[in-house]
C-alpha cells in the first residue's frame, strides 16, 4: 500500500501535457483551464477570483489554493482570513440585479493534513473580507478589473459577539458593524500583520 499523506500540490503553468501511455496527445492543461475556467461571473469561480485577489493584495506566497481548508488564507504572520464574495450580476439572464448577501456560518474547521474536522463549530478566521463586485453593466462586467470591486473588511469577533449563530448576512446588515471599506491595493493596509 502506497503512502496516503497529503499531496504536496506544486504550481502548474498550464503547459503540462495530457497524455495516454507516455503519448502526448496535443492538449495540455491550459486548453483545460479554458474550457472549465472562462466564466468568471459563475458564483463558484467568482469566489476563488475574489480569494486570488485578496492573496494578492495581502501579498501572501504560500503555494497552491486548499480547498475546503478550514480559512481562506493566511498571511505570513499567521492572521487567518475567511474570503467571501457576491455580485450583482450573474452570467445568466437576470430580470433584476441579484441581492448582495454573504455566507458567514459557523463550521467545523477541516485540516487538510491531518483530513479531520475540529470538534467545536465556530468561525475559524480573525478576520472576513466581503468581496463585492459592484458592476451593474453587463456589458462591461469584468471580474479582472479591479476597479469593479469594493471590499468590506471585518474582524470575525464582530460577527462573533453580534451574530453569532447566524449563516447569511446581506449588504445592508453588514454596513451597520461599520466594516472597514476599501479598494484593491488597500487591504493590507487594514489588516495589520
Amino acid at each position: 500500500m502506497s503512502d496516503l499523506n497529503a499531496i504536496d500540490v506544486n504550481l502548474k503553468s498550464g503547459d503540462e501535457p495530457f497524455s495516454f501511455y507516455e503519448k502526448e496527445l496535443g492538449f495540455n492543461l491550459l486548453n483545460f483551464w479554458s474550457w472549465s475556467q472562462s466564466d468568471l461571473l459563475s458564483n463558484s469561480l467568482r469566489g476563488v477570483i475574489a480569494e486570488y485577489i485578496v492573496k494578492q493584495d495581502l501579498d501572501i506566497d504560500n503555494g497552491a489554493r486548499i480547498e475546503w481548508d478550514a480559512y481562506d488564507l493566511i498571511t505570513k504572520s499567521g492572521v487567518k482570513v475567511e474570503v467571501k464574495s457576491s455580485a450583482y450580476l450573474q452570467s445568466w439572464k437576470q430580470k433584476e440585479f441579484s441581492k448582495i448577501s454573504f455566507d458567514i456560518s459557523p463550521s467545523r474547521g477541516w485540516d487538510s493534513q491531518t483530513n479531520e474536522y475540529s470538534k467545536e463549530s465556530k468561525r475559524q478566521s480573525d478576520f472576513y473580507i466581503f468581496c463585492l463586485l459592484k458592476h451593474q453593466d453587463k456589458e462591461t462586467v469584468n471580474p479582472l478589473k479591479l476597479e469593479q470591486w469594493t471590499f468590506y473588511v471585518l474582524p470575525t469577533e464582530t460577527l462573533d459577539e453580534k451574530k453569532p449563530n447566524q449563516k447569511r448576512i446581506t449588504l445592508n446588515s453588514l454596513l451597520q458593524f461599520n466594516p472597514k471599506e476599501c479598494i484593491f491595493g488597500e487591504i493590507k493596509e487594514i489588516i495589520k500583520f
